[in-house]
């Protein structure tokens, strides 16, 4: 089932001779349940490619389809939440709430969608994330490690159709990094849940089912896993 659909995405900063091509005809598809890694040298595009495949940045041209539904054709309100209801970030800086435990910042998205929370589902992904213990504590006493996991259970609670993940590990030392990739492997493997994640860390790509490349802002589908199940 494909779940995202990348097509000939550009992106250009600035005009004439000044101009700077970020993207040069990107165009890719995911499927559900696929977890993909891009990589690539710092200012290749990367990121660009992120934020505008999540709604972030607007591309000078091409298409973004997520659900078959065209992300970029939506009003600025409806891409609102369009994309808090089917797009989950994961940042490299963890974005909790000081003053909300562990429980209380994943439950948070639900919250502000007005929405109840399941206590079934929350005990799950507590359980998932090895939180269980820590529900009632608050950020700053945990780990770097576990800050990164309540983010994450943050993005999981509202089950996306897609996670977006920005150098997630970027803050934190080997072990947790490697954790952490666990944990996203866990969850596209346990929830079906579609993740594109940017990394610098060529090690952290053995977990992937798939490994994109940007240089100088063209894609290269380098293939993976993913696509010898399907062969």
């Amino acid at each position: 089932m494909e779940i995202l659909k990348v097509q000939n995405l550009c992106k250009t900063y600035g005009k004439g001779e000044n101009s700077v091509k970020a993207l040069i005809n990107a165009s890719f598809t995911m499927r559900k349940g696929e977890f993909a890694v891009i990589v690539g040298e710092s200012g290749s595009g990367k990121s660009t490619l992120l934020n505008c495949i999540g709604g972030l940045d607007n591309p000078t041209s091409g298409k973004v389809y997520l659900n078959n539904e065209d992300i970029f054709s939506m009003k600025e309100n409806q891409l609102t939440i369009f994309r808090r209801r089917n797009i989950g970030f994961v940042f490299q800086s963890f974005h909790l709430i000081p003053e909300l435990n562990v429980e209380q910042n994943i439950i948070f998205p639900i919250l502000l969608d007005y929405r109840k929370p399941n206590k079934k589902t929350v005990d799950e992904i507590l359980e998932v994330l090895g939180l269980s213990e820590r529900r009632t504590h608050l950020p700053n006493q945990l780990s770097g490690g576990q800050q990164q996991r309540v983010a994450i259970g943050r993005t999981l609670i509202t089950r996306p159709s897609l996670i977006l993940a920005d150098e997630p590990t970027g803050n934190l030392d080997s072990k947790s990094s490697h954790d952490v990739m666990d944990l996203l492997t866990k969850a596209s493997h346990y929830y079906q849940q579609t993740i594109l994640m940017i990394t610098h860390n060529v090690n952290l790509t053995s977990s992937a089912d798939r490994i994109l490349q940007v240089s100088d802002g063209v894609l290269t589908d380098l293939g993976g896993k993913y696509d010898e199940k399907l062969s």
